[in-house]
């Protein structure tokens, strides 16, 4: 049974820590954005255009990385299935798209860096959603045999299967809502977000799931433990509030901060290793319960048979 190691409960309290900061920097929190699905059929064949696109680029740049070994069919399947979904890597290249306002239609406008994902972000990724619908099987087969070049992928994605860009996008609304400014996102939120997104799926933390700074913050519970464990109960339950403690002490705000970090460091460390025992307990707890009925039935049935 796989267990939380000491280097992935560092890594989960410093996760945990950088959720408390803007308390300790003054950094506002965001609102979380939604997509704005009216502006879907404006972009609609211009995101398709760089979804091939990066169809293209990214199965290049996974067989450089791989060679001389060929790539294989089902991580050119993997490529297609993330490159809608703004948790994955794969995905990144939403983010450095600005949509702009241009007459009577939308553009997008490629930026240098990294943006703060906000309702425009989640517009492309809907998009791109309806672009690939349940095609990305095809798509991934279509580039994995016949190994097409960037032009004839468009014509494939964005006229055969898709139609995206089979007609000429509607004029854009005279009251249309102007969006957001495209804002450059912080060193220290890009960093945080590749240390998290590396620790999903990884050994020592299965089933992981990749969160928003604005997600997690928003979260009341991280857990709820069972009523029937009679050890560390009320110590175990309200874990992270051991480090947001340190990190609000107001008695010890002229001492150093990271110094206080590390301690709650230390003792939330702890505290996973012993919420990891309990989880592994229940789940072999819970297996036997359910292979035992099995185990009598296959017995009864050994006998009669006999």
């Amino acid at each position: 049974m796989a267990r939380i190691d000491a280097a992935s409960a560092v890594v989960l309290c410093l996760v945990l820590a950088w959720t408390w900061m803007p308390a300790a920097e003054g950094v506002k929190k965001r609102p979380a954005s939604a997509a704005r699905k009216e502006d879907v059929p404006f972009i609609k064949c211009q995101v398709c255009e760089k979804v091939a696109s990066q169809l293209y680029l990214q199965v290049q740049k996974k067989q450089a990385q791989i060679s001389p070994k060929k790539i294989s069919e089902y991580e050119v399947i993997e490529i297609a299935e993330n490159i809608c979904n703004l948790k994955k890597e794969e995905a990144d290249w939403m983010l450095k798209i600005d949509i702009v306002e241009q007459g009577d239609k939308l553009e997008l406008v490629d930026q240098d860096t990294e943006g703060i994902c906000n309702s425009e972000c989640k517009t492309i990724e809907k998009a791109c959603q309806e672009v690939m619908g349940y095609s990305d099987t095809d798509v991934a087969e279509y580039l994995y045999n016949s190994k097409p070049q960037i032009d004839s992928l468009v014509d494939f994605l964005c006229k055969d299967l898709s139609r995206a860009c089979s007609s000429k996008p509607p004029p854009l609304p005279k009251d249309r809502t102007p969006g957001e400014a495209f804002m450059p996102k912080p060193a220290k939120d890009a960093e945080m977000e590749k240390i998290m997104r590396s620790m999903e799926g990884m050994p020592g933390a299965p089933g992981m799931k990749m969160y928003s700074r604005d997600e997690l913050m928003n979260m009341k519970n991280l857990g709820e433990e069972d009523d029937d464990e009679e050890e560390d109960e009320d110590e175990d339950a309200h874990f992270p509030s051991k480090l947001g403690k340190v990190l609000r002490e107001k008695e010890g705000r002229k001492g150093d901060w990271k110094q206080k970090l590390t301690e709650g460091i230390k003792t939330t460390g702890e505290v996973l290793k012993r919420h990891a025992d309990k989880v592994s307990f229940r789940l072999q707890k819970w297996w036997r319960g359910i292979r035992r009925p099995d185990s009598k039935k296959n017995s009864k049935t050994g006998k009669s048979e006999l």
